[in-house]
């Protein structure tokens, strides 16, 4: 049975409405780098407990889902090294761009925010590039 569209649409509904929610509870987009961003420079002050609860929940609601679906595969790579750079170009695009995916692919592009759509198309054009790279160029994936 094909689900794997079923389960996209429900990750869609799920970031969109917790992306209305925090914007409605806090009046600040949600943008997930910024969040860990405050958590780890301690900016966060007092805000620090509703930070670390969005990003518990954003690690233990999928990985809860997964064991109650049965999971879906994946096809990360098992190169250890080849996670880390790609974390770390990740970290530096988030920073680069004042924002992540979240904040500006669903945030910003939901608003018509013109930052936020260049900041994504840019996004999506240089993992596009990446990917031809590491899979075809260096054999990595």
């Amino acid at each position: 049975m094909p689900t794997d569209w079923i389960f996209g649409l429900l990750g869609g509904l799920c970031i969109g409405s917790a992306a209305a929610v925090y914007l409605l509870c806090n009046g600040r987009i949600m943008g997930a780098s910024g969040i860990v961003g405050a958590l780890v420079d301690g900016s966060a002050n007092n805000t620090w407990p509703e930070k670390a609860s969005f990003l518990a929940g954003l690690v233990a609601v999928p990985a809860i889902i997964a064991n109650l679906a049965g999971g879906s595969e994946t096809h990360l790579t098992g190169n250890l090294a080849v996670i880390a750079v790609a974390g770390l170009l990740v970290g530096f695009g988030t920073r680069l761009a004042n924002g992540c995916t979240s904040g500006h692919g669903v945030c910003g592009i939901s608003r018509l925010s013109l930052r936020g759509i260049v900041a994504t198309a840019v996004y999506v054009a240089a993992g596009g590039v990446v990917m031809v790279i590491a899979r075809h160029g260096l054999g990595l994936i």
